[in-house]
């Protein structure tokens, strides 16, 4: 029996196939979906991994068996999948492993409306039905098996991506896009078309092997091609979206990339320029520069944990307008609160063509401070080593420190947080300052100790 510790993780499926999991598993999977939401019909669509058809075509098979109605989109974007779950107010199923290496594949489960399916919303009631029915036997077919249908939403989720950014002025812009052969190089083509961009497109090709890099653009090795396809041909800006394309990256005119938290600070700008007044979701290791930017627009930054559940559940809580991550996660409430990508991406373009200058000097404004980006240790002890470092910086003048997430060290002119890995024996450090020797000293102070 597989053992579904290993595959079934906080947020989502994900393991290695076939040895992990395969589609006998998806089929339980699909018809343990159903039970937990009690839905009537569902929506599933998938990546362009080689495993991902049978996988998904198998989960249906297995939902329709417990009498739920299946809607296959096919190849689509993770937040096409959830454009999907909300528009048509069923619960959904997108089979990915993001950017994950080739062998790997997984499932990202919403209820209705795009609403997650994590560890305390339903996945360990599914997990637990998998367990029973791998060890028992799979429950009966209902008396009545749903249908399965076939509906492709790509131009629906574009025109509503476009119903929500005014793209109307913008002037003439030349953008290179790395789609990293994965979903962006399917849904990129249709969400610009018509659009005054000159695109350059780079690995458009779907293929689940990857051939040219990682599908994950937060690691500098993988957006090597873009800056320099960028510099190459004189663009005014290039995106680089994750394999399932619900993460966009951008560099600017020089081929530098921007932090995420200035593109937050910039969509949190436009959208307090829409909704007044209104409360924006950072987490705890965005830069200074987001909850600044918001207060300036007269809007309510509200700080929270990392990770998209954290995130999710705070803009609900809150009716939060917007949300966004270091992780170039960008979550919308005209989006069912769910994260999207491409509709920062347009938020980008729409402000950088409604203005003269370059992408540079646009969002100078929006990133203030110098940081280190993350940094991970390795380390036989998380707590202990959190422990040293409070121990090391609570009795120091003018430090205040909290536990929100991990640990914040806060400084008049610094701060730095410290994490643990939830899956790995790390720490992970983030240090920001108004400087960049500020940040080389409290960094090596910081993993001093860390490493001691």
């Amino acid at each position: 029996m597989t053992d579904l510790s290993q595959i079934v993780k906080a947020y989502d499926v994900r393991g290695v196939v076939p040895d992990q999991w395969d589609e006998t598993l998806a089929e339980l999977f699909g018809a343990a979906f159903v039970e937990v939401t009690g839905a009537d019909a569902i929506v599933i669509g998938h990546d362009m991994r080689p495993s991902s058809p049978g996988l998904s075509h198998a989960f249906g098979r297995g939902a329709a068996a417990r009498g739920a109605d299946v809607t296959e989109i096919g190849l689509c974007s993770t937040d096409e999948l959830y454009y999907a779950s909300g528009a048509l107010g069923l619960p959904g199923a997108m089979f990915t492993a993001s950017h994950n290496p080739a062998q790997y594949n997984g499932i990202k489960m919403c209820r209705a409306g795009a609403a997650p399916v994590g560890q305390d919303t339903g996945l360990a009631d599914i997990r637990a039905l998998v367990e029973r029915w791998t060890a028992e036997g799979a429950p009966e077919p209902a008396a009545a098996p749903g249908t399965v249908t076939r509906r492709d939403v790509l131009k629906d989720y574009a025109a509503h991506l476009r119903s929500l950014v005014d793209l109307t002025g913008i002037r003439p812009l030349k953008v290179v896009v790395d789609a990293g052969n994965g979903m962006g190089g399917h849904t990129v083509p249709t969400v610009f078309e018509g659009l005054p961009l000159e695109l350059d497109a780079l690995y458009f090709e779907l293929d689940g092997s990857f051939p040219h890099h990682e599908a994950n653009p937060l690691d500098p090795k993988n957006i090597v091609d873009l800056q320099a396809r960028v510099r190459e041909v004189g663009a005014d800006l290039g995106l680089a979206f994750d394999g399932d394309a619900d993460r966009c990256f951008v560099v600017d005119e020089n081929g530098d990339p921007v932090s995420p938290s200035a593109i937050t600070a910039l969509v949190a700008a436009r959208e307090l320029a829409k909704h007044p007044g209104g409360t924006v979701i950072h987490n705890c290791i965005t830069s200074w520069s987001v909850p600044e930017v918001v207060k300036e627009h007269g809007g309510t930054p509200v700080r929270t944990r990392v990770g998209h559940s954290f995130i999710k559940q705070e803009m609900a809580r809150t009716g939060a307008i917007f949300g966004g991550e270091h992780s170039a996660h960008y979550y919308f409430r005209e989006f069912w609160n769910a994260d999207t990508g491409m509709l920062a991406a347009l938020h980008v373009l729409a402000a950088l063509g409604g203005q003269p200058g370059p992408l540079s000097q646009l969002v100078d404004r929006y990133d203030r401070y110098a940081a280190s980006g993350e940094i991970n240790s390795t380390v036989d002890d998380q707590a202990g080593r959190l422990a040293a470092i409070k121990a090391a910086y609570e009795s120091r003048d003018g430090i205040t420190l909290d536990d929100l997430d991990g640990l914040t060290v806060t400084a008049p002119d610094w701060w730095f947080n410290v994490r643990p890995s939830n899956t790995e024996p790390l720490l992970r450090l983030n240090v920001e300052a108004r400087d960049a020797a500020t940040v080389a000293r409290v960094r090596d102070d910081a993993l001093a100790i860390i490493r001691g």
